[in-house]
């Protein structure tokens, strides 16, 4: 049985580098229009990473115009994702970060980590 499910699961992505929350990230993915092929770069900061083997997710939220937040889940083993860089590490102190939706500006900043 498990060999089945281990032939039918996708491979492991070799561009997602480690994640932790607080990571600010450009993560580049492949959209489909038409018959065209473009790369478009979605870039924030790491809320959570679910790590659930097959199934693994990150949530990437980034603030866009008009000071409206978007947030973003992107399957870790996806073959759309291009490339993620990781642009810095920040300081955290919790797994999951929901408390940054709640805040705007300077609140919303996170300490870098060196």
């Amino acid at each position: 049985m498990s060999d089945l499910l281990k032939a039918v699961e996708a491979p492991e992505n070799p561009n997602i580098p480690q994640l932790t929350p607080g990571d600010v990230v450009s993560v580049h993915v492949k959209i489909k229009e038409g018959n065209r092929e473009r790369i478009q770069e979605f870039k924030g900061t790491v809320l959570y990473v679910h790590d659930n083997l097959a199934n693994s997710t990150f949530t990437v939220r980034r603030v866009a115009s008009n000071g409206i937040g978007v947030e973003r889940v992107f399957l870790m083993r996806s073959p759309r994702i291009d490339k993620v860089v990781v642009e810095r590490h920040s300081k955290v102190r919790r797994a999951r970060l929901y408390f940054l939706r709640d805040r705007t500006g300077k609140s919303a900043r996170l300490k870098q980590k060196f």
